[in-house]
């Protein structure tokens, strides 16, 4: 009997750890219409990837223009969580390498992030061959990532040393923040 209660209070821990997790693709909370990217290319720029708000499985892909660098301004419709982030790019020369992330900071530009270092971006990352090529999750620091509008990826540099950089796909993973639908509950405690 104790081997069967015991099962069951694993199975019950494993069970509401995963609820716990609750991890989705972000991209469904993108407002498309606050979405740019900086230096893209005019036939492949950035919603081509993005806009039907799912990870892109087409032919498309976003591609830079003058050089290498990318930033990319990701809006979402409510404050997320971001957990972790999934770049893939299936040409391994022209994909991303060392990639920058800001938050909740409109109308950041280039000058703003090209020379900046933790704390002033939340995180650098390096991104390895094999994690952009088979578009493995990354983790991110989640206690700076806790309350999202605005996810700002700055990429440096690709794998090649090229001129232009492509990205195939991209995912944002977390969790939409919890918010109060009603508020009336409230307004009755400061009556009183």
């Amino acid at each position: 009997m104790d081997g069967i209660m015991k099962s069951l209070a694993e199975r019950a821990i494993a069970t509401s750890s995963s609820k716990e997790q609750g991890d989705v693709s972000l991209l469904q909370f993108l407002d498309l219409q606050q979405l740019n990217c900086l230096n893209e290319s005019s036939e492949h720029n950035f919603k081509s990837i993005v806009s039907s708000k799912s990870v892109n499985t087409s032919n498309s892909y976003l591609e830079s223009d003058a050089d290498e660098q990318l930033l990319l301004n990701v809006a979402f419709n409510q404050a997320v969580r971001v957990k972790s982030l999934i770049i893939k790019s299936t040409d391994i020369a022209h994909a991303p390498k060392k990639i920058k992330l800001a938050v909740n900071r409109p109308n950041l530009g280039f000058d703003d992030v090209a020379d900046a270092e933790e704390p002033a971006v939340a995180q650098i990352l390096e991104l390895d061959q094999e994690t952009v090529t088979e578009g493995k999750p990354v983790a991110l620091r989640f206690v700076r990532f806790q309350s999202v509008n605005s996810l700002h990826i700055f990429v440096v540099s690709n794998h090649g040393d090229e001129e232009e950089t492509k990205i195939n796909a991209i995912d944002v993973i977390g969790v939409p923040v919890e918010t109060t639908k009603d508020l009336s509950g409230l307004r009755q405690k400061q009556e009183n």
